[in-house]
């Protein structure tokens, strides 16, 4: 059973492995197109590093080991974020704004939920260095342009802040562990578990409060949910100031269908505003995520304006229409053939190779149809050479 892997871990195959990879360039070569410029961090950092600002919430996903040359404790990265925020805050040190984009494996010591793999390729891209909602605009454009690159249709994108979670907890009065089970409530939109931890706390919480955590799993749909929440949620400034950017946002947003969910916290741990997810018609699980997080690089020294987004490639791939059929030039193997013979054949077979066909030399005794989708064949023709269906005989000499 040697040729088993361990659990939620998986081989890419040709095909998958072809789409992956495709993807892959055409996404790096577009952030490349507005001026996103790649990083490629170590898989392994000291653990602090790694679980600092926005990796704090991953410690429970990090992979840790000894180091035999320091004897301290090392991490494999789990998400690459951290590392951009590193990179940009202590590494680059620009005055002005950073466009930084990354792909790369991260490793998970636990699946994210029963059907999730352990090994992601994750594919970013992270603005740093400016604070206007023009950054989150930028981004949320990149985004809609990822998707559209990634040949998917259909995708709708969830906007919230965690301001409003943030400022209603606070002018609550809430303490740091009740605010925590809130948060967690909140997620799943268990409004029956909200209603008895409410009702449990040791002092009734006073309204509007109450009432708003209690409505605020229901502000979910459409633009019109800001205007109903301003109706429900208390008249705080930092409430109206989160709802104001999320119109304007959405006044701005690229062409595809944008929804509200004011109690979809992702990343509340260390996000600090705007918070988005992207979906794709019959998958439950959210494609890809972001938000702003101006925090993260305080803990490399440097707290800088951030906003960004992350995917997973390889759950792209699943996604991603099926490829058209790989078709491949086979050039039989001829035991004898001409000086002149074998430097026009290799002629041929640049010529087609720098026109973007792939030509398999087959081996002796090579049969075109044992893969690698050969359906043509390059045989003698004249003085020349041309190409032709595939024979049965193409590996005969």
């Amino acid at each position: 059973m040697n040729w088993r892997l361990p659990a939620h871990l998986a081989d890419a195959l040709p095909a998958e492995a072809a789409r992956i990879e495709t993807l892959r360039r055409c996404l790096l070569d577009l952030f490349r197109s507005r001026g996103y410029e790649l990083v490629m961090p170590p898989m392994v950092e000291y653990l602090e590093s790694l679980l600092t600002g926005a990796g704090e919430a991953l410690a429970l996903r990090t992979f840790k080991l000894a180091d035999q040359l320091s004897g301290r404790t090392l991490g494999v990265r789990a998400d690459m974020t951290p590392q951009a925020a590193r990179i940009d805050a202590h590494l680059l040190n620009r005055q002005g704004v950073a466009r930084l984009c990354y792909c790369g494996s991260v490793l998970h010591a636990l699946p994210a939920n029963l059907a999730a793999s352990r090994e992601l390729t994750q594919i970013g891209a992270e603005l740093y260095g400016y604070a206007g909602e023009e950054a989150d605009h930028e981004i949320l454009r990149l985004l809609s342009a990822t998707l559209q690159a990634s040949g998917l249709s259909g995708c709708r994108v969830e906007l919230s802040h965690v301001g409003i979670f943030r400022a209603l907890t606070q002018a609550a009065g809430l303490e740091a562990e009740t605010a925590e089970t809130l948060f967690g409530l909140l997620q799943g939109k268990d409004e029956p578990g909200i209603a008895e931890l409410l009702s449990a706390l040791p002092t009734p919480l006073a309204e509007p409060f109450a009432t708003a955590f209690l409505r605020l799993p229901r502000l979910y749909g459409g633009v019109e949910v800001l205007a109903e929440a301003r109706g429900i949620l208390p008249p705080l400034a930092e409430i109206g100031a989160a709802l104001d950017t999320l119109a304007r946002l959405v006044a701005v947003a690229p062409e595809w269908p944008v929804a509200v969910d004011l109690s979809d916290l992702r990343g509340y741990h260390y996000h600090n505003g705007v918070v988005f997810a992207a979906y794709v018609p019959g998958h439950a699980a959210a494609i890809a995520q972001g938000g702003r997080y101006d925090s993260v690089g305080k803990s490399f020294g440097r707290a800088r304006p951030a906003t960004g987004f992350s995917l997973d490639l390889r759950e792209l791939a699943r996604l991603h229409p099926v490829a058209a059929p790989i078709h491949a030039v086979c050039v039989p193997h001829v035991a004898r053939l001409t000086e002149n013979q074998r430097a026009s054949r290799a002629a041929h077979i640049d010529a087609l190779r720098a026109a973007g066909e792939i030509v398999i030399e087959a081996l002796p005794g090579e049969s075109a149809h044992e893969g690698g989708g050969m359906d043509r064949q390059l045989q003698p023709h004249g003085d020349g050479w041309q190409l032709r269906p595939i024979a049965p005989d193409c590996n005969k000499d």
